[in-house]
């Protein structure tokens, strides 16, 4: 899998970009919210967390700015059923990472229901499966609040979209942070890929 790239950009369009790394062409479907934040111009070096998407017609490369909108990328892809990858970038390109998190904890359907193509039932459906399923508006309402490390709920986040239980990820982040209370993401996950490993 491709975790990140790094190179200059050859083309710069508002949902793709083309990467030269190393004399490689990558060719990299971003939302609107990482183009904004990268400010793409030919020439410029960027960096992209990534997501290859691989199905039997296709291989497509997604980008993001920050590994906080990827992890909620792969969260609808992966927790949310009936949103694929352009439904997510789409609702990505409409909402910050930060907006997207408040709609559904406040339970506010309409608001993600402005992303194009992204109906009120499915903006609802995202909504029910990611308070209920997965129960990760608990811990984005606790880091609103103060009451969780923002390191914590992202650390969460991040290990619930590859894949692990909300329950296992929390236990693990709590006894990391209790040897290490001002362990960042980047730590806290590594050390709880090893725990959970």
């Amino acid at each position: 899998m491709i975790s990140f790239l790094r190179g200059i950009v050859a083309e710069a369009y508002p949902h793709r970009l083309v990467l030269d790394v190393h004399g490689v062409g990558y060719e990299v479907q971003v939302p609107l919210s990482t183009f904004d934040t990268l400010n793409p111009t030919v020439g410029k070096e960027v960096t992209l967390r990534t997501h290859l998407q691989i199905r039997e017609t296709a291989q497509t490369l997604y980008g993001f700015a920050s590994d906080a909108e990827r992890d909620i990328f792969l969260l609808l892809i992966g927790r949310v059923s009936g949103i694929g990858p352009s439904t997510a970038v789409s609702i990505l390109s409409g909402l910050t990472v930060a907006a997207f998190k408040a709609a559904v904890v406040a339970g506010d359907a309409a608001t993600i229901a402005r992303a194009k193509g992204v109906g009120r039932k499915t903006a609802e459906r995202i909504i029910l499966e990611l308070k209920d399923k997965v129960g990760l508006a608990a811990t984005w309402e606790a880091q609103a609040e103060g009451t969780t490390p923002q390191a914590a709920g992202d650390a969460e986040l991040a290990l619930i979209a590859l894949g692990f239980k909300q329950i296992e990820a929390r236990k693990a982040i709590a006894s990391l942070l209790r040897e290490d209370p001002q362990s960042d993401t980047d730590k806290l996950i590594r050390s709880a890929l090893r725990m959970l490993g």
